[in-house]
């Protein structure tokens, strides 16, 4: 009995986080979420697991009651629909193809490296011995922990005696997410960080001031802190300061755009204002781009915790301040080419947010917008690799590199 349990669990969940209603409600969403994000994006772990279990159940010769054959159907039907969702994670490959199509060559795409997921078929970690990181560098005078960042560079470095071996390098900034109110460097983009430092890019991964201490726009200001921060010291770690682009998913989605859409804007960059913190680009993970939300797409009680946790202030009352920090009403013609990515089973960031943002920012940007909406995919998809999200890692990196050698159009 307690073999059937498990197996009907698990396969209402995977069935649930393929085929679920959106549900607006918070407290109900955060499990949904939990349950739907691990089965979905570890499916092929979950899937071996089975495997083991119904070798050992067989030789063991539990299914040779009724009960027992009934719980085998069962872990073959957890098992089919496991691989189901495998299958729907490796299909990402024709998504980011098709969303890169109308902007970059066909085999400019298909020529660069496939390192990531090279020989992975179940991928649980992937390694950093290529890679040399510094932590806990300080971007502002007596930083604590919040306003510290951590470097990523090859392991065996370019710089011999603090003369440059080649020419400097394109940095790549993670923000990460978690509310605004949670998360930190140490835990998000790791994946693809150490694949770009393996193409010959600069990583670096920033903390921000937190929620509800900080209130916005202190989170931007920090980020961008940490932009200025990376440019002055582009000599110094022989970076291209031409050509430093931002990324994050989430609250990071939220503030990737924002660094993006708000180049040199003194209202964000207090006692900095003459620092240049724009980005050459910028790669936006399942974020939030309407704070106002007027569509109502967002979970319910999404605006009281805006207004007591993050913003400070009432949406109704304080409208223009909202407008003012929802990327969605920042759009320009000269913002910079941007990527960003969305999966159509996000439960905490309805998959709206990213199309409406990106049909108005390609109304009026002069640079590419690709958008790639990703089947299935769940919220923090690619927190750890999976078979989606190290294909989604290669992506943006031919996407990034692509702008990088000039043939993205």
């Amino acid at each position: 009995m307690e073999s059937i349990l498990r197996s009907a669990i698990i396969w209402l969940v995977a069935v649930f986080n393929a085929h679920r209603p959106r549900i607006r409600n918070l407290p109900l969403t955060i499990p949904s979420f939990f349950a739907g994000w691990i089965i979905t994006e570890a499916a092929g772990l979950f899937a071996a697991g089975r495997v083991v279990h119904i070798a050992r159940a067989w030789c063991r010769g539990r299914y040779r009651s009724t009960q027992g054959k009934v719980a085998l159907g069962l872990d073959v039907g957890v098992i089919a629909g496991l691989a189901a969702l495998v299958a729907a994670g490796r299909r990402v490959d024709e998504e980011m193809e098709a969303a890169l199509a109308p902007h970059v060559d066909r085999d400019f795409v298909a020529d660069r490296p496939s390192s990531v997921r090279r020989g992975a078929v179940f991928p649980v970690m992937m390694g950093a011995s290529t890679t040399k990181m510094t932590r806990n560098v300080g971007y502002i005078d007596e930083a604590r922990w919040r306003n510290t960042l951590d470097i990523y560079e090859p392991k065996h470095g370019d710089v011999v005696d603090g003369e440059s071996a080649v020419a400097p390098r394109p940095a790549i900034i993670e923000v990460h997410g978690g509310g605004w109110v949670i998360g930190n460097k140490n835990q998000q983009g790791l994946a693809l960080l150490h694949h770009m430092v393996k193409q010959g890019w600069v990583g670096f991964n920033v903390n921000y001031r937190l929620a509800p201490k900080a209130k916005f726009p202190e989170q931007l200001i920090d980020c961008k802190r940490a932009i200025a921060w990376v440019r002055a010291n582009a000599e110094r770690l022989n970076i291209d300061p031409n050509f430093i682009v931002v990324t994050g998913g989430s609250a990071g989605g939220y503030l990737t755009a924002m660094i993006a859409l708000t180049a040199n804007d003194p209202e964000f960059q207090p006692g900095f204002e003459d620092a240049d913190t724009s980005v050459a680009a910028a790669v936006a993970f399942y974020g939030v781009y309407d704070l106002v939300d007027e569509d109502h797409t967002m979970v319910r009680l999404f605006a009281e915790f805006m207004e007591q946790m993050v913003v400070g202030s009432s949406r109704v009352e304080d409208r223009e301040r909202w407008d003012r920090y929802s990327p969605i009403r920042r759009v320009r013609r000269d913002a910079p080419p941007m990527l960003i990515l969305h999966g159509t089973a996000d439960t905490l960031v309805p998959v709206e947010q990213g199309r409406e943002f990106v049909a108005a920012l390609a109304a009026v940007s002069d640079n590419p917008v690709i958008y790639a909406e990703l089947a299935g995919a769940n919220h923090a998809f690619d927190i750890f690799p999976s078979p989606r999200s190290v294909r989604v890692v290669e992506f943006v990196e031919r996407f990034l590199t692509g702008l990088r050698q000039g043939v993205l159009r």
